[in-house]
C-alpha cells in the first residue's frame, strides 16, 4: 500500500512550467504504475498521465501533445510531472495515484490517492 502526496502546485503565467512532486509512502513504490490525473471545476477528473513500475512505459492524455512530462524515481520514492507551455485551461486540482495495474489509465484502476495541489495558470 502507497499513500501519495502531491506538491509543487501554485500560479503561473500563460507559457510558464511547472513541476508536481508526488512523494509516496511505503516499501513497495516500485510495484506501481503511477498516475497524474487532474480535475477542473464542474468538470469530471481526467486522466493526464501515467508511469510503469520502472519507468520504461508512459501514457499521456490526448490534450498533453508532448507540453506535459512524467517521470519517477524509485530510489526517492517520487514522481515527477513536468508541465511546460501553461495554458489558461490547464487550471486544476492536480492529483496523484498509485496503481498495481501496469498499464492502469482510468481513474477507477487506481486504488490510492492524494489531497490534490491547486496549479492555476493566469493570461
Amino acid at each position: 500500500q502507497v499513500q501519495p502526496v502531491e506538491s509543487g502546485g501554485g500560479l503561473a503565467q500563460v507559457g510558464d512550467s511547472l513541476r508536481l512532486s508526488c512523494a509516496a509512502s511505503g516499501h513497495t513504490f516500485s510495484s506501481y504504475t503511477m498516475g497524474w490525473f487532474r480535475q477542473a471545476p464542474g468538470k469530471e477528473r481526467e486522466f493526464v498521465a501515467a508511469i510503469g513500475w520502472s519507468g520504461g512505459h508512459t501514457y499521456y492524455g490526448d490534450f498533453v501533445k508532448g507540453r506535459f512530462t512524467i517521470s519517477r524515481d524509485n530510489a526517492k520514492n517520487t514522481v515527477y510531472l513536468q508541465m511546460n507551455s501553461l495554458k489558461p485551461e490547464d487550471t486544476a486540482v492536480y492529483y496523484c495515484a498509485a496503481s498495481p495495474d501496469l498499464l492502469a489509465q482510468r481513474a477507477y484502476e487506481f486504488p490510492y490517492w492524494g489531497q490534490g495541489t491547486q496549479v492555476t495558470v493566469s493570461s
